[in-house]
């Protein structure tokens, strides 16, 4: 699906090995991205034939799915790409015909928050200590310890 004539998002190709190195910048923990990429489907951010960006959508109840693991290169971030992405799953999910798009984001994701909100996501909830009962290392952005898990869905 092409969204604007820079990017080009496609669903990984099945012979095709997922972008770890992206993966792992939107979560750390490796065994968590394998799990998303097992039971979801894998979509890359293309401009150039360089890989810029990447997520995963999860069925997770009926008429549900949930955003993940979205991720875009160092060197492209502050470009739009992330808005390009999430706008590209909130409509790949549209066309599927399902009811709601949820996203989770850590407390300290500030950047992520306004972001998802922009794309008219609402926040619905908190899973309190999330990222300390799921993680083993401690995380940090924006300065702020990552501790809660800030959910978010969007009404399709």
């Amino acid at each position: 699906m092409k969204l604007d004539k820079e990017i080009l998002i496609r669903e990984l190709e099945k012979d095709e090995k997922a972008p770890h190195d992206l993966l792992l910048l939107a979560d750390p923990s490796r065994k968590i991205v394998e799990d998303y990429i097992k039971r979801g489907k894998c979509y890359l951010a293309i401009k150039e034939k360089d890989i810029v960006g990447v997520y995963v959508l999860i069925y997770t109840r009926p008429h549900t799915m949930e955003l993940v693991n979205i991720a875009v290169n160092e060197n492209y971030q502050g470009k739009g790409i992330g808005k390009t992405i999430v706008l590209d799953a909130i409509e790949r999910v549209r066309q599927l015909g399902m009811k709601t798009l949820e996203i989770g984001t850590g407390n300290s994701s500030l950047g992520q928050l306004g972001l998802y909100q922009k794309c008219g996501f609402r926040i619905v909830g908190i899973d309190r200590d999330f990222f300390i009962r799921n993680y083993e290392e401690e995380i940090y952005e924006n300065g702020i310890q990552c501790t809660d898990m800030i959910r978010l869905s969007i009404d399709l």
